[in-house]
């Protein structure tokens, strides 16, 4: 996989016309794009048929995380809008995911649309050992990952999200097939601010990600095309 189709950049934007000018100025280098909680809940889905409609990936993370009805119901129209990957929580639990998976997998052959890829944040990367234990999470922190990850792949999941700090775990545990993105990245030299668990790119693409996800390196950027193919730089390990 080339460095262009591993990196995700995180639209961490309000705004449908800060969206379109970012992937426009990125547009020579970037193919997938990350639409999270905000941006989604200022421009709802109609910002994400126009960049699909321009051509761009979608990787919409919304965590969905309800009673396995309503969190099925939710990724049915995830997969409608056409996205190629989308997230749950998994600590909605082994019953919500199979229920997402099998609900997704079920509309897609029903309308002959390609299924995409259904992703469960296992631990976020803002949290660190102290958070897990104040809300009552007695497994170690790469512990708690595991199990969720592996919860995933028993539910007919696609992969997981992770630190990149527990992907060579991960990957060992999980084999080669599931796929595994990383948030949480910073370039080197960079500073970490409020994720507690990061690596550069280079770094996590080695232990076995997937995909990189990009987002305050890039917004925060003077020249965001520049930083982008920074990243990509860094990927190649250059």
């Amino acid at each position: 996989m080339s460095a262009a189709d591993r990196l995700i950049v995180a639209l961490d934007v309000n705004s449908r016309e800060a969206a379109l000018a970012l992937c426009a100025a990125l547009r020579p280098k970037v193919r997938h794009y990350k639409i999270g909680l905000e941006l989604f809940t200022a421009c709802g889905p109609d910002l994400v048929r126009d960049l699909l409609r321009a051509g761009a990936q979608i990787f919409l993370d919304l965590k969905l995380h309800d009673i396995p009805n309503t969190a099925a119901r939710a990724a049915v129209e995830a997969a409608r809008l056409g996205v190629g990957m989308f997230t749950i929580h998994l600590s909605g639990g082994p019953l919500m995911a199979r229920r997402v998976a099998d609900e997704v997998t079920a509309h897609c052959e029903i309308h002959g649309t390609p299924r995409p890829r259904i992703l469960g944040v296992t631990v976020l990367t803002s949290l660190a050992q102290q958070d897990l234990a104040s809300v009552g999470v007695t497994r170690s922190l790469e512990e708690q990952v595991v199990a969720l990850a592996e919860m995933a792949g028993q539910a007919g999941l696609d992969g997981v999200v992770a630190s990149p700090r527990e992907v060579g775990r991960l990957r060992a545990v999980l084999g080669p097939e599931m796929t595994i993105v990383t948030p949480g990245v910073r370039l080197a030299g960079g500073e970490s601010q409020d994720q507690a668990r990061t690596l550069t790119p280079r770094e996590a693409v080695a232990a076995g990600a997937d995909y990189i996800v990009a987002g305050r390196p890039i917004l925060s950027a003077r020249d965001p095309l520049e930083a982008a193919e920074t990243i990509l730089l860094q990927i190649e390990g250059r």
